[in-house]
C-alpha cells in the first residue's frame, strides 16, 4: 500500500471553515474511492463522507451534510473534505481512506484498506 498522507486540520473557532486534504506519495490513487472519517477521544471511529473516484457518487453522514463536501481532482492525485459551519461536535481525529468498497461497505471502516496518519481538528471558542 502506498501511504496516504492527509493534512490541513488545526484549532478553529465554531461557525469556522477549514479544508483537509488527502495526497499519496505514489503520485495517484489506484482504489475506486475515497472516504473521510473521524476518531473522537472515547469514541468508535465513525464515517462522514465518501467519493467514488469512477461512477460518481458522494455519500455523507447525516450530522454533516451540507455542511461538508468532499471532492477530488480529476488526476486522482488528491481528495478533499471542505468543513463549513463547524460545531464543537466535529472535534476529532481526521482519516482519509481509500479503497473498493461496495454499496454496503462504502460508509463503514471495511471497506477501505489504506488509511492515512490522521489530522486533528479541533473547533472551539
Amino acid at each position: 500500500q502506498v501511504p496516504l498522507v492527509d493534512a490541513g486540520g488545526g484549532l478553529v473557532q465554531p461557525g469556522g471553515s477549514l479544508r483537509l486534504s488527502c495526497t499519496t506519495s505514489g503520485g495517484t490513487f489506484s482504489a475506486n474511492a475515497v472516504g473521510w472519517f473521524r476518531q473522537a477521544p472515547g469514541k468508535e471511529r465513525e464515517f462522514v463522507a465518501a467519493r467514488r473516484w469512477i461512477g460518481g457518487g458522494t455519500y455523507y453522514a447525516d450530522s454533516v451534510k451540507g455542511r461538508f463536501s468532499i471532492s477530488r481532482d480529476g488526476a486522482r492525485s488528491a481528495a478533499y473534505l471542505q468543513m463549513n459551519n463547524l460545531e464543537p461536535d466535529d472535534t476529532a481525529v481526521y482519516f482519509c481512506a481509500t479503497g473498493n468498497p461496495i454499496i454496503s461497505t462504502i460508509r463503514t471502516t471495511r471497506g477501505y484498506t489504506n488509511w492515512g496518519q490522521g489530522t486533528q481538528v479541533t473547533v472551539s471558542s
